[in-house]
């Protein structure tokens, strides 16, 4: 739990140096309101308090993690990173004794992902760059390179994804960001425009109903959990997204459990989703 101020301005410190490669006191200033000076100051502080953490590169005009880094501050989980990045901020925020309530949260163990990978993905992404990439997916574990331009990281509910114009299937791609391997190679800016993200521009509504094999007790039970309007849920989500919102939501549109107790909800409109299901 960060408690002062000072830690959370570590914190920050601790997250940029790793995650982006490199801090310089315009972070401070901008995501603090501090003056350059105090920023200069905290910086020089943390160095203080914590020699070894960082170095400054001056082509570079900011400090590095050091190849002995150990993160202090951070969990080094990269969710924390794009947790932050995407404006999910509230777990840097200290909570007064005596306010909290007893709770418990599941923690799924954290994804292979290298600060190596994360940093040219970042930099390709704010400056529209092609890399060129070693990825392994579980359908083809034997790996393969590609070029691909960055366009935005996406949380799926479980994981954090890229979503990449990818040159070798010519389309748009969700690269799980654990299946990276190597460093990212920088090919330069884009071409081209890319083409419409159809996937990702589209909108559509999941309408999920109880599986009618429940009894109508079971059915008005799980109508009344979700706060159904006339026995249905509907879930507006872009197209690319909605395979993953029903994955989330344990919906299965390839076979029905044999026990409907276990899946509990169906897609009703299983048509018009379908095209858009991978």
């Amino acid at each position: 739990m960060i408690k002062t101020e000072p830690q959370r301005r570590y914190w920050l410190m601790e997250l940029i140096a790793y995650w982006e490669g490199r801090l310089t006191a315009n972070h401070l200033q901008q995501f603090f309101g501090l003056s350059r000076q105090q920023a200069s100051k905290d910086i020089n502080q943390y160095l203080q308090d914590n020699p070894g953490q960082f170095y400054y590169c001056s082509s570079r005009k900011g400090h590095l993690p050091s190849p002995a880094f150990k993160p202090g501050f951070i969990s080094g989980d990269v969710t924390e990173y794009l947790n932050w990045m995407s404006g999910q901020r509230a777990h840097t925020m200290p909570v007064e004794p005596g306010y909290r309530l007893e709770h418990a949260i599941l923690a799924p163990p954290p994804r292979n992902v290298s600060p190596r990978v994360i940093r040219p993905l970042v930099h390709a992404l704010r400056h529209h760059y092609r890399l060129e990439v070693d990825y392994g997916a579980v359908s083809k574990p034997d790996r393969d390179g590609r070029i691909i331009v960055p366009i935005r990281f996406v949380n799926t509910g479980r994981r954090w994804h890229l979503r990449a114009w990818c040159e070798k299937a010519r389309g748009y791609r969700d690269f799980v960001l654990s299946r990276f391997h190597g460093e990212p190679t920088p090919e330069g800016p884009q071409r081209s425009p890319l083409p419409d993200d159809s996937a990702w521009s589209t909108t559509l509504t999941l309408i999920l109903k109880p599986d009618p094999r429940l009894s109508p007790e079971q059915q008005a039970a799980l109508a009344y959990d979700y706060d159904m309007t006339n026995g249905e849920l509907h879930l507006p989500t872009r197209a690319a997204l909605a395979q993953y919102l029903l994955n989330e939501m344990q919906v299965s549109v390839k076979m029905l459990d044999g026990n409907p107790a276990a899946q509990q909800l169906i897609l009703a409109n299983h048509d018009e989703v379908k095209p858009w299901l991978f």
